[in-house]
């Protein structure tokens, strides 16, 4: 039977003190067999960054470390607690005001993957762009490969459901056995129009289905988004660009409702901010990085509406099924 953890009332690295006895038929946590590297450029800032992934000890969880800052202020939580109001990116800080943004891509693929410890080393404030998918992080954490560690899994299963927004923009969570992602847009009078998907997520369906989905935008935003100070690094390389007669980027899209994929990425890399790996089912309408965090946050504030369990792994469903054998 499934076994539920004293359930707490303030999620950082979903741990509340109680550690319960490493068993062999617990789903164990898991982080790297080594650390690995990559470089690029931001999104928003447009600044060259390295990043370098890092194995972490069992309970860490997700933290982010700038090295071109000294002292503990320098270490960052990724963990709704630490999120800052954005629509365009994701960005989580400190007390000590540090900060890192568009981590969404990032943390996604350490849901895909499984990955429960890690810590993340960058050089500047902004986790590099790649090609504006998960792809390029899934490729560097199987090179770095995957190691089961001597502790238990921990799981945040959805009670009873929870939703914020309005008729028109909206997301929601609500009990469901394995965890499931959808998500609907609507850009009118543009080429992109109406899109809706819906996965039952594991590891091989993030890696082929919805990891490789890039960030989109439209020309028309451009003027704006530069005179804000934002899309600095920019490019045909790392995003997909809109026009108001179509894609621009010369290779065309890796799927016809890629836009969809992405937005529904973006959201599972938005909601493994809640510490650990969710048992439940995600809608989300016309939602962004903003209302994802909300959204986690009415969770954390309703105690019957979650608890944390850890599963057997015989009868474990949920994602990712498929334990990479690297």
């Amino acid at each position: 039977m499934r076994r539920q953890v004293s359930s707490v009332s303030q999620v950082s690295s979903v741990s509340n003190g109680i550690h319960p006895a490493v068993e062999a038929d617990l789903v164990p946590q898991k982080t790297l067999r080594s650390a690995v590297g990559c470089s690029g450029i931001g999104l928003h800032t447009g600044a060259k960054v390295a990043l370098e992934l890092h194995p972490a000890p069992v309970d860490r969880g997700v933290v982010f470390r700038r090295l071109d800052l000294e002292g503990p202020g320098a270490m960052i939580p990724a963990h709704v607690d630490q999120v800052r109001t954005s629509e365009l990116c994701t960005e989580i800080a400190n007390a000590a005001g540090v900060s890192i943004k568009t981590i969404e891509h990032l943390v996604a693929a350490f849901a895909g993957l499984g990955i429960d410890n890690v810590r993340v080393d960058l050089d500047g404030p902004e986790v590099p762009a790649m090609d504006g998918s998960a792809a390029p992080f899934v490729q560097l954490i199987e090179r770095a490969g995957i190691l089961e560690q001597a502790a238990p899994r921990r799981y945040i299963r959805v009670l009873r459901p929870i939703r914020i927004g309005d008729a028109r923009r909206f997301a929601e969570l609500a009990p469901a056995e394995t965890f499931r992602i959808g998500f609907e847009i609507d850009f009118p009078n543009s080429p992109v129009g109406e899109q809706a998907i819906a996965f039952d997520l594991d590891y091989d369906i993030f890696k082929a289905e919805l990891g490789p989905a890039r960030t989109f935008g439209f020309t028309r935003d451009l003027e704006k988004l530069w005179s804000s100070g934002l899309a600095k690094g920019g490019s045909l390389a790392n995003a997909v660009v809109v026009g108001d007669d179509g894609v621009l980027n010369e290779e065309g899209l890796r799927f016809a409702d890629e836009f969809v994929r992405h937005k529904a990425l973006d959201a599972l890399g938005d909601l493994y901010l809640a510490g650990a790996p969710i048992l439940g089912r995600f809608h989300g309408t016309q939602s962004g990085h903003a209302m994802h965090a909300r959204l986690l946050q009415a969770l954390f504030a309703e105690p019957s509406a979650w608890r944390v369990e850890v599963l057997p792994e015989a009868e474990a469903e949920a994602w990712p099924r498929r334990v990479a054998a690297l």
